[in-house]
């Protein structure tokens, strides 16, 4: 037995058609050709990577995770990091190549498989095979143990189970069923290491077999990082401690509809300001008489990120000598700035180019909780 889905009511139909419609909103968008759109879409599965590494206490800025996820190497990050990361990438990585393979089958292989994937650098941790002893979730800043998974014995049937019953939900709405894979298999915990992060990986899956999407506009990973505290506490709330999987599942569903609600409007928000900003730049370097190519240099250190000269040369697909000398052009004219030296060394926005993002994300709009809670203003 798994926890059940549980009844939706009239609030929660109303919450899912709203994210639909955003979802819709976002397929639009995305089927017009913006130059843009891979800039965002990598920084979108950055985020996810990101995000939900820093659940389990791996946390990485945001520039080392786009590094890690292009296979360069990170500025900050140490190399323990650095694994966990490159790992829960790969993960991802062949989640996206499941999304639309016509002979996709969801089993218990391909869990194991992207548990591997995620944990090989580390064969301690037993990677792609389930726990053979007692496991225990421990909330190390109170000193307790906050959950424990059911006997050990048990978890190839429930993992048969949870198998066999996220696909057969047909009549379910996707982001109901991509969070009862979820918390089943947290629950469940069948690993000796990273249940959280292939729980949320199933998640992601389900989400993307739909194909309204590409995974990185449809995970809520980000939002979960974001939210840890109040993620940590609907699952301790749903668990109950152990495995009870008759309690009530209702408040972990509609934690779950609130973060699609959330990462939707804030995505959404994401492309305006990313469209403002292309365009201010493109504006900026035809009055400077410099080539449109810089865009790509300009587009990311003016959306706070450091820009490193290899990376652009990959971006604007022109060699690293070419690379180096616009930076010293951007550098010129006062868009950019130099940080670090040799192999270290990076560039970031000027003020002026920060002020192009600034007037860019002006009358953003507002982000706002679908249940009527505090919504969080993070961009």
């Amino acid at each position: 037995m798994l926890f059940a889905t549980p009844p939706l009511d009239r609030e929660d139909a109303r919450v899912i058609d709203e994210i639909d419609a955003y979802r819709t909103r976002l397929r639009h968008l995305l089927q017009t050709p913006r130059r843009w759109k891979g800039a965002l879409r990598r920084n979108l599965f950055a985020r996810a990577v990101r995000g939900s590494n820093s659940i389990e206490g791996y946390d990485v800025s945001l520039d080392d995770a786009i590094a890690l996820v292009e296979d360069e190497e990170p500025l900050d990050a140490d190399r323990r990091t650095s694994l966990e990361i490159i790992g829960y990438r790969n993960a991802l990585t062949y989640i996206q190549q499941l999304a639309d393979d016509e002979h996709f089958s969801l089993d218990e292989s391909l869990l194991r498989s992207l548990h591997f994937m995620m944990l090989s650098h580390d064969l301690d941790k037993s990677p792609g095979q389930y726990r053979r002893g007692e496991i225990f979730v421990r909330d190390d800043e109170r000193g307790i143990i906050v959950y424990e998974g059911p006997d050990y014995n048990l978890v190839p049937g429930l993992m048969q189970e949870l198998v066999r019953q996220v696909p057969t939900q047909g009549d379910c709405p996707v982001f109901v069923r991509a969070a009862m894979g979820h918390l089943n298999l947290v629950m469940i915990h069948p690993f000796r290491d990273g249940n959280g992060r292939m729980a949320r990986a199933l998640q992601t899956l389900v989400l993307a077999r739909e194909r309204i999407l590409s995974p990185e506009f449809s995970s809520i990973e980000e939002w979960l990082g974001r939210n840890t505290t109040d993620y940590y506490d609907v699952l301790a709330d749903t668990g109950g401690g152990s495995w009870h999987p008759e309690r009530d599942t209702h408040s972990w569903i509609r934690f779950n509809l609130r973060a699609h609600h959330m990462q939707a409007q804030t995505v959404l928000r994401r492309m305006h300001v990313a469209e403002r900003l292309w365009a201010a730049v493109i504006k900026e370097l035809e009055h400077a008489k410099l080539p449109e190519r810089m865009a790509w240099a300009m587009f990311d250190a003016g959306s706070g990120l450091r820009v490193r000269t290899a990376g652009y040369a990959k971006d604007a697909g022109i060699g690293v000598p070419t690379a180096a000398r616009d930076m010293r052009m951007l550098m010129a004219s006062g868009y950019i700035e130099s940080q670090g030296e040799t192999k270290a060394r990076y560039y970031t926005a000027t003020p002026r180019l920060r002020d192009l993002r600034a007037a860019a994300a002006q009358d953003r709009a507002q982000l706002v909780d679908p249940y009527g809670r505090s919504a969080n203003s993070a961009a």
